[in-house]
């Protein structure tokens, strides 16, 4: 079992394939959500990532401030359906935070969290800023989580 965190130029070929196949399997198949995945921030974000039996488990994207919002942000949070429901979620986001705290320490932070997440995001100090509305073919809502300065 092991936990990674790494830059986009710090994975492997080996590494890219193993979370663009979670997040396709994840997003496209399993929730039917058709987007385009690939937009042209993965490089400069920070990859998490939770590995058990050389299988990936887990994995979310951290997005620094200013390269696709203002706020720092993280998405693309990925658990496995048979892993769902352990608590490796929140562990996920806690690492998350953490970073983020390390990172920019400064930083409000912004998500676009599909809808149904709401009180999970919103244990971890996130807000709703927005009404609910549909992106990617789910319904999201805007949430922020204001730092102390």
């Amino acid at each position: 079992m092991a936990w990674k965190e790494q830059t986009f130029d710090e994975l492997t070929t080996t590494d890219l394939y193993r979370i663009l196949q979670l997040r396709i399997n994840v997003f496209v198949v399993e929730q039917k959500a058709y987007y385009a995945d690939l937009d042209d921030h993965d490089q400069n974000c920070v990859h998490v990532t939770y590995e058990k039996d050389g299988k990936l488990i887990a994995y979310a994207r951290i997005v620094p401030p200013g390269e696709k919002f203002e706020m720092a942000s993280f998405g693309r949070v990925i658990v496995l359906p048979e892993a769902r429901g352990t608590g490796l979620a929140q562990e996920l986001i806690k690492r998350v935070m953490a970073i983020l705290e390390r990172n920019w320490p400064e930083a409000d932070l912004f998500i676009e969290a599909q809808a149904y997440l709401q009180k999970f995001y919103g244990a971890f100090g996130f807000e709703a800023v927005s009404e609910e509305y549909i992106m990617e073919c789910l319904p999201h809502i805007d949430m922020v989580c204001k730092r102390k300065k």
